[in-house]
């Protein structure tokens, strides 16, 4: 039976299941792939830029039914559903409309030939493997910047995202991207090791956990491809000073309780100086505490469930151990009586390294908070985990700020912001968060051959 359902986190009714992929057909999903490339890559540049544009079109136009989906299948709050969606739409129109401009020959220096040139072309198929917790912005990261540079795509989703994963190959293919150029795929673990291994496939790129991560970049080792991993974070958010300490928690609280705190960016650590810390904490209990819980469908809902049953046990899990091993609870830290996958939000203080939500990273609504007494034990703090996605600098001195920042160990710093993620910004980390970048011209570098070619006469 597959494993791909529509489980309402919000009531925990099974809504829907689909069929997965059959053992016999993965051979066929990579040859289909290899044959939709040799077609695309010959795709005149111009007219690829023109399905990206037209697939920022129709992601607008059906706007409701795409928000619709994710918030039933995962329970995304409406609002911040319809603002995936727009991001999205975002990201194919700014590769649409800057795409082709970076996929220009590059002149060198001859050094001695009558020409140099780098010339940017395609590798080949590709495949995705997608997290849940954006359904749309995740994919697209990946999908837009190699659509547009000429690779094709097999793209497997998480095993509850399979209706909107669905709505995504139907946009592309209706805006005029092949229908072996784009293929989704209802695929298991082992069958997507088999897609990796196959040769005509040259590369794969994950978003996920550190487990799926390792699994996926080992056999991607293993058949000499190329892999892109974006993982886990435990995000440092480091306050110096302020002017407004009430707009300061409030932006907090919506940076860590946005999408039910299900998101690897998220502000998971608030590392905040003694003179500030206990009108911190109280400010922060207050809007954990002011915010609606409930049906993500309502929009007077601030958070809904988490993604499911589990993902919510797993989280009550690591907060009874975070208690339990000493640490503070201020509010929070119970299931929700009512069905479905909803979490009180969380605030904890008192965690020191010796406790085992020190160091790993806690997915939903929980907010940690530290008291330091200087801007070094903040970095060293800030610092003192495997992860190193990003983190923010919050101060009104921007040159102070500036310098902290420039000592955190993280692929994205920010100051006075948290987790600000555009178009044409890199988007990646550092150390067990994963390696490669997305977005911007970055994202169109990863896979890609960099072709050098030189004339010379004599």
């Amino acid at each position: 039976m597959s494993t791909y359902v529509t489980a309402n986190p919000t009531t925990g009714v099974t809504e829907r299941e689909f069929p997965g992929l059959s053992d016999d057909d993965v051979r066929a999903v990579a040859q289909r792939a290899d044959a939709g490339f040799r077609q695309w890559r010959d795709t005149p540049v111009p007219k690829r830029a023109e399905v990206l544009a037209r697939t920022a079109e129709i992601y607008e136009k059906r706007a409701d039914e795409l928000s619709a989906a994710i918030t039933t299948e995962m329970g995304k709050p409406k609002a911040q559903a319809d603002g995936e969606v727009q991001l999205a739409a975002d990201i194919y129109r700014w590769y649409a409309e800057h795409g082709p401009d970076l996929l220009e020959t590059e002149t060198l220096d001859p050094q001695g030939a009558d020409e140099s040139i780098v010339q940017r072309r395609p590798v080949g198929p590709l495949v995705g493997v997608m997290p849940w917790n954006y359904p749309y912005y995740q994919v697209v990261r990946f999908v837009a910047p190699n659509l547009m540079v000429g690779n094709s795509i097999i793209l497997k989703h998480a095993s509850i995202c399979a209706a909107s994963a669905q709505l995504m190959a139907e946009i592309l293919h209706e805006a005029g991207a092949p229908d072996d150029v784009y293929i989704n795929v209802f695929a298991s673990s082992s069958q997507v090791a088999d897609l990796i291994a196959d040769p005509v496939v040259q590369g794969v790129s994950l978003t996920g956990s550190e487990k799926a991560g390792a699994s996926v970049a080992q056999t991607a080792a293993e058949h000499l491809k190329k892999s892109v991993l974006e993982l886990g974070g435990s995000d440092p958010f480091i306050l110096l000073d302020t002017a407004d300490m009430a707009r300061t928690t409030t932006i907090a609280a919506q940076a860590r309780l946005s999408n039910a705190g299900q998101a690897c960016n998220s502000p998971k650590r608030f590392i905040v100086l003694d003179e500030l810390y206990e009108e911190f904490v109280e400010g922060l209990v207050g809007q954990f505490e002011a915010v609606t819980v409930g049906d993500p469908a309502d929009p007077d809902t601030d958070m809904g469930p988490l993604s499911s049953i589990s993902a919510r046990d797993g989280v009550a899990e690591q907060v009874d151990t975070a208690v339990k091993q000493g640490a503070t609870l201020h509010t929070g830290g119970k299931k929700l009586d009512r069905d479905g996958a909803f979490y009180a939000p969380t605030v904890l203080t008192g965690i020191t390294s010796e406790m085992d939500a020190y160091a790993e990273e806690i997915f939903g609504p929980v907010g940690m908070v530290y008291r330091v007494s200087s801007i070094d034990e903040a970095v060293e703090l800030a610092n003192d985990v495997g992860f190193g996605l990003s983190g923010s600098v919050w101060s009104t001195d921007l040159g102070k700020a500036q310098q902290v920042a420039d000592r955190l160990e993280v692929g994205m710093a920010y100051i006075n912001e948290h987790g600000t993620t555009l178009p044409g910004l890199p988007f990646g980390g550092v150390k067990r968060s994963g390696y490669g970048r997305e977005l911007g011209r970055w994202g169109m570098g990863e896979f890609v051959n960099t072709r050098l070619r030189r004339t010379s006469s004599k």
